[in-house]
């Protein structure tokens, strides 16, 4: 079975984002951007929210055409336009969309079936409000997180509304050159 795994980048204190959905703390580099497209590349799936997906749709489909475009944008920008998209979202309608899944009820069969066909691991990239979902449905596999050193004291949290204890086990941890240090782990089911 394929296995969810959430990649944020998060703050020291817990947080994905600003009380204002601010994400202007978080550090990234050509070192990070390095390591991350590696994993990312040999991902055949994705899965955003409706905010997350928005956001990427506005950029990705075109950043590698544009004259001052980076290493990272011409890479990224031909792996979103390959790779299967999953929106969680009960307002984007699914038609005309090239290469993506809405999904806005029964979640947790709908993921599951997702998970239950061929492939690498389905990536869920920032979406704090999914997150939250597929968390309280125990629909998430692992976390790899990107832990910013900054102290935000507000914001939007990671872990919100955990009902049970979920206990992990550290696969790996690498420290970046920027202060960003990354915490990769699965849950221990």
């Amino acid at each position: 079975m394929r296995k969810i795994i959430s990649f944020m980048h998060i703050s020291l204190d817990g947080f994905v984002a600003g009380p204002n959905g601010e994400m202007d703390w978080i550090k990234v580099d050509e070192e990070i951007f390095d390591y991350v497209s590696k994993r990312i590349n040999e991902g055949d799936t994705s899965l955003y929210g409706r905010v997350t997906y928005r956001m990427m749709e506005d950029y990705w489909p075109t950043a590698a055409d544009k004259p001052d475009a980076s290493k990272h944008d011409i890479e990224h920008s031909k792996w979103y336009a390959k790779v299967h998209k999953v929106v969680l979202s009960n307002t984007i309608k699914d038609t005309g969309l090239t290469n993506t899944t809405i999904i806005n009820g029964n979640i947790s069969d709908r993921i599951n079936g997702i998970k239950q066909k061929a492939g690498s691991e389905i990536l869920l990239f920032g979406s704090p409000t999914a997150t939250h979902s597929l968390m309280q449905l125990n629909l998430i596999d692992g976390y790899w997180l990107f832990v910013n050193p900054i102290i935000l004291g507000q914001g939007i949290p990671l872990f919100k509304d955990i009902k049970d204890k979920t206990k992990l086990i550290l696969l790996n941890t690498k420290q970046f050159t920027c202060g960003v240090t990354e915490l990769n782990y699965i849950v221990d089911k």
